[in-house]
């Protein structure tokens, strides 16, 4: 049996009718997101905020209508609101009056955001580390691999949440092909390599398909990787957190316990910058700051074992000791490291015994001491 098309999908949703509009949720300019991938269906409803709640029953109509459908094995379709409702044309603004908009800037003295972790810890799991960045290119995902692995490796039940939704890498890194099958259309059975249980919206998606969302799609698809996969019984799940200080990292610290967090930096002043602020958000968010790691660090010659500094060196280190935060260490800029993670086997598993493996897992066993100090 085929899986249905898009134009499948669509056609049935256009018989669901928004009755405030007297128009059907297609034409209307209501769905948006479509993705459909082996069987798996996901879209949202794009509505006015202030009919919000009023519109769950048709969310759930149009989910129901594309259930049905043959070939289709699960549906996920979620609300997302703008300020403008659909199809509306923007209107001028008024005049300002009074002081310029603080854009939501935090200002010396303020308060630090509410956490509200109104949904306490997720079952099974002991221990969440969310590996963030304050920018991307710095190597987050690489180290978030090969720590999960070397946790692995050293006992520990691990699994692995690739939370950049936008540019999803895990799949690849650790050699995980194939989507996740859900014996129920809730539960999500996730994937395993290495010992490593891994989710990922990668496995969602074809390699060269993008994810446009807005941030309450972004939000409802975290949560439901963090709640409604079957993790089972992990020591460590390793959060590895898009770039940035977003709704992802807000999402994540605000609606479940975060035990840590290790921020990635490169040496040189601009990703250090950029670290500075991933730390201040954390430090807001309530959540302990189990150290920096400096990636890319120094550069041996293969051939004629010279030593370069090409993005600087010790920038981290300095770091660290200045915020008060611990250095985990450095890892070095090599090709090894390169080439293991886009083959789909992380180096602490393509050559354990190497010199750089064993820098993963001496900082892996750093952050198991750290946390294992701390009850769960």
């Amino acid at each position: 049996m085929s899986a249905p098309t898009k134009d499948d999908i669509l056609a049935t949703l256009s018989t669901i009718t928004d009755p405030a509009k007297g128009k059907d949720i297609v034409s209307a300019g209501m769905v948006s997101g479509l993705v459909v991938k082996n069987g798996a269906v996901g879209f949202a409803l794009e509505v006015d905020p202030a009919r919000g709640a009023a519109l769950e029953p048709l969310r759930k109509a149009a989910e129901d209508a594309v259930k049905n459908l043959a070939g289709v094995t699960s549906v996920t379709a979620v609300l997302t609101a703008h300020s403008d409702a659909p199809g509306s044309a923007p209107q001028p603004a008024a005049a300002p009056k009074g002081p310029p908009p603080s854009l939501g800037l935090a200002k010396a003295g303020d308060k630090p955001i509410p956490t509200s972790k109104d949904t306490g810890p997720i079952d099974g799991i002991a221990r969440i580390i969310a590996v963030g960045s304050g920018k991307g290119g710095v190597g987050k995902s690489t180290v978030s691999a090969n720590l999960a692995l070397a946790m692995a490796a050293q006992g520990k039940k691990v699994g692995l949440l690739d939370a950049d939704v936008y540019g999803p890498s895990q799949p690849r890194m650790l050699g995980v092909s194939g989507r996740p099958s859900t014996p129920d259309g809730k539960t999500i059975l996730p994937l395993r390599n290495y010992g490593v249980t891994v989710m990922s919206m990668g496995f969602m998606l074809q390699d060269d398909q993008s994810v446009v969302w807005r941030g309450p799609m972004l939000m409802s698809a975290l949560q439901q990787m963090l709640r409604q996969v079957q993790w089972g019984k992990l020591d460590y799940l390793i959060v590895d957190l898009p770039p940035g200080t977003g709704d992802v990292q807000l999402t994540l610290s605000q609606k479940t316990k975060v035990d840590g967090a290790v921020i990635v930096s490169t040496p040189q002043d601009v990703a250090l910058l950029d670290a500075k602020k991933a730390i201040d958000m954390f430090t807001k968010l309530d959540v302990p700051l189990l150290g920096m790691i400096e990636n890319m660090s120094t550069y041996i010659c293969p051939n004629c074992d010279h030593e370069a500094h090409i993005f600087g060196h010790g920038g981290a280190k300095t770091e660290a000791e200045k915020l008060s935060v611990p250095f985990l260490g450095e890892i070095p800029l090599d090709i090894d490291i390169r080439m293991s993670s886009d083959g789909g086997a992380p180096i602490v598993v393509s050559k354990p015994k190497s010199p750089q493996a064993a820098r993963f897992r001496e900082i892996a066993a750093s952050l198991i001491e750290a946390t294992e100090t701390v009850p769960a």
